[in-house]
């Protein structure tokens, strides 16, 4: 017997930590790391780390991009973090002064060829939030047309699809890892769902 647990729509607010001490332990070019002394409620005190991004940060988006009524762009490309190329959404940094959803047409422009006639916003992403403050926004992209824009990559990234009734043989392939991307796909599908415009 499976027992589902339905979280309630909302917690009271608990009290957070008191900052004791801040300071910076380490930078690079695009990190810094930040470390917290915290006080918590009940008179403990642990010292935390986090990445922190450098500059004022403007956030990042993630593309669902539906090339058709199942399935959606993936694009190819390195990742430093892995030291290999994985396959997964489009995304990228929002630039200053642009919005979320003129940032995902970009994105999703520079990197798989495509621009969208239908943007929605759905939902904001913590990457790690035990340890990093960056979030991403996912974007569902629908009605494509093929539009190509210069972007900052380094090389031009392959371009795939994902069967969205597959997404579980999709988590099996050694190039697809990226947990975010996977949760984008199963939040797009279940809402595509709701509104009646895919079937399982």
């Amino acid at each position: 017997m499976i027992t589902r647990y339905v979280l309630p729509r909302s917690y009271p607010m608990r009290q957070k930590p008191t900052v004791l001490a801040r300071e910076i332990v380490a930078s690079s070019r695009l990190f810094r790391v930040e470390e917290l002394q915290l006080r918590f409620s009940n008179g403990v005190e642990r010292t935390y780390e986090r990445l922190v991004g450098k500059g004022s940060g403007y956030g990042a988006v993630m593309i669902v991009a539906m090339a058709d009524a199942e399935h959606a762009l993936l694009v190819e490309e390195y990742c430093g973090g892995t030291d290999d190329y994985q396959l997964s959404l489009p995304k990228g940094l929002i630039e200053p002064g642009e919005d979320v959803l003129d940032a995902a047409n970009r994105e999703l422009k520079e990197e798989a060829g495509f621009g969208a006639r239908h943007l929605e916003h759905l939902a904001e992403l913590s990457l790690s939030p035990g340890y990093m403050s960056q979030k991403i926004q996912v974007v569902l992209a629908q009605n494509l047309y093929e539009e190509r824009l210069p972007g900052d990559e380094p090389e031009p990234m392959r371009v795939d699809k994902a069967n969205l009734r597959d997404l579980s043989g999709l988590i099996q392939q050694p190039q697809f890892t990226e947990g975010r991307a996977l949760a984008a796909l199963y939040l797009v599908r279940d809402l595509l769902i709701q509104r009646g415009e895919f079937k399982l």
